[in-house]
């Protein structure tokens, strides 16, 4: 069984807690709250020495960090990762396009929106956000007006990469009402069996 180090309101962490139940694999998620510095001590940094979740404990106890490499690794040989060598890269385009041109603005924004307080110094940096995550979310409406989901027409771990911060994109202040066929992706991730949502 895999044990999940995570905290429950982090789209990154939420990005394996729905690949898991997705894929139907067993699992136990210890919940870690890195605001009140769980990840930076001497047991968790022995774990990911980066301090910081989602953490992935493998059934041979050893672990895994970093979102992207977690998705890679439980999607092997399921259908949340095509066989095609082409398609495989082209599902890695799409994380690393999540994880360098969206997940850096979106999700920092809906960070400082929801957790940081009015007069935090940190929202001056809103604006500057808001326009590097309309421009990802310019690039994935592009795609998706020709695509039902982001590689070769099959939901994959790009898209479970992708939906995990675009759906709440909201609390960030991002008007998704701009994007319909971004909407219908969501739509459709959203009815995919065993999706669950963010806690």
């Amino acid at each position: 069984m895999f044990t999940v180090y995570g905290m429950s309101d982090s789209g990154n962490c939420y990005k394996v807690r729905l690949a898991l139940e997705q894929l139907a694999a067993p699992y136990r998620w210890i919940e870690v709250d890195s605001s009140r510095g769980e990840t930076r001590t001497p047991e968790f940094l022995a774990m990911n020495a980066n301090g910081k979740v989602p953490t992935l404990q493998l059934e041979d106890g050893t672990f895994l960090p970093e979102s992207g490499a977690i998705l890679y690794y439980l999607a092997e040989g399921s259908r949340l990762l095509p066989r095609e060598r082409e398609q495989r890269a082209r599902v890695l385009q799409w994380m690393f396009f999540e994880q360098y041109s969206h997940e850096p603005y979106i999700a920092v924004a809906r960070a400082i929106v929801r957790y940081q307080p009015p007069d935090s110094p940190r929202r001056a940096e809103l604006p500057r956000l808001l326009e590097r995550g309309t421009q990802a979310l310019a690039v994935m409406e592009r795609h998706l007006e020709h695509e039902r989901f982001f590689v070769e027409q099959r939901y994959s771990i790009a898209d479970i990469a992708l939906y995990a911060y675009t759906h709440c994109a909201a609390e960030g202040g991002f008007d998704l009402s701009a994007y319909p066929a971004v909407q219908a992706w969501l739509e459709r991730v959203k009815s995919h069996p065993r999706h669950v949502p963010l806690p």
